[in-house]
């Protein structure tokens, strides 16, 4: 299997036969080997039957993935990456606004020596206030925390290697940020420009509020590439900056205690201190308890520390 599209789908049901017809259009132009993957979120429309009746009628192509219940975009995209075969996989959306006619541009664009194409949707058809400013701020945010500089990580069309998508799972809102975990173990980003249409049928399933949750997942994300094989190297200096900070104000302390007589027990800076360097303390400790769980980790599964791209007459894994 030369190449997977993998779609997450919830409550679509008047987009898919549409889509669908819309994708066999552009894969009969590729001279490639394919399957589509289609996973059903827990749709309480009738998009699940529509799957069924595709997935019937061409078994060669189609695979249906059906939830219990609404997990999420990220698990829907998890599931059908767990589940796909092809070498190359290219993520879209279900809801039409994604255009199936940009894939053989983006493949086209990985056989340039990429590892991940990202899409750009630059005259997004979206609400300027709702969809649009908040998303221009994530892409913002995300690109100067991360230093991956995309235009438009919330572009769902993405097309992947599937060695730059090994070693990491997806949780919460984070398969936005795929490029990122990419970039982390090497791989070679391209964005190119994509094409994006206005929602014509079913409701948006995304608001406000689901930028909060990028922002908390960010967090998360920014530990893990910066942090997750040395968290002593966070722990350790936030403590020793809260210890440095102690030691500076008990200095001060001591310094108008010698030369200006003011007494030191009662002053409120005492106190100050000493909880700067017990937290500063207690930061190190936790560090080092990290540093342990991580070296646990990777010894206990035998997860190297390392990823490779290319190997030259060698065959043999070193972990077996």
């Amino acid at each position: 299997m030369n190449l997977s599209l993998v779609i997450p789908v919830y409550n679509e049901q008047d987009n898919l036969p549409l889509l669908l017809d819309a994708i066999y259009k552009t894969m009969h132009t590729l001279d490639r080997a394919w399957e589509l993957i289609l996973v059903d979120d827990g749709s309480r429309d009738n998009s699940l039957s529509i799957l069924k009746e595709y997935a019937e009628k061409d078994p060669e192509h189609i695979r249906v993935i059906s939830f219990r219940r609404n997990f999420g975009q990220t698990a829907a995209i998890a599931a059908g990456l767990d589940y796909s075969q092809g070498e190359i996989i290219v993520l879209l959306d279900a809801d039409l606004q994604n255009d199936p006619a940009d894939i053989p541009m983006m493949l086209a664009k990985l056989d340039e020596g990429y590892d991940l194409v990202s899409g750009w949707r630059k005259q997004r058809k979206d609400n300027a206030v709702t969809r649009n400013f908040p998303s221009m701020l994530a892409n913002w945010l995300i690109s100067r925390v991360t230093g991956v500089h995309l235009h438009d990580y919330g572009c769902t069309l993405k097309a992947y290697r599937r060695d730059v998508l090994e070693g990491f799972r997806l949780y919460g809102e984070m398969h936005r940020f795929i490029p990122v975990y990419a970039h982390s173990v090497g791989a070679h980003i391209a964005e190119v420009v994509v094409s994006h249409h206005p929602r014509t049928f079913g409701k948006t399933k995304y608001g406000l509020e689901r930028s909060v949750k990028v922002v908390l997942d960010l967090f998360t994300v920014k530990f893990l590439i910066s942090y997750a094989s040395k968290p002593i190297y966070l722990f350790g200096g936030a403590g020793s900056f809260l210890m440095i900070v102690s030691a500076i104000i008990m200095l001060f302390l001591f310094v108008r205690r010698w030369f200006f007589f003011v007494g030191i027990a009662n002053s409120p800076l005492l106190q100050i201190s000493a909880m700067f360097f017990i937290l500063g303390f207690q930061s190190i400790l936790m560090g080092l308890i990290a540093e342990l769980l991580v070296r646990t980790y990777h010894e206990s599964q035998r997860k190297p520390t390392y990823t490779i791209r290319t190997m030259l007459n060698l065959k043999r894994d070193p972990r077996e």
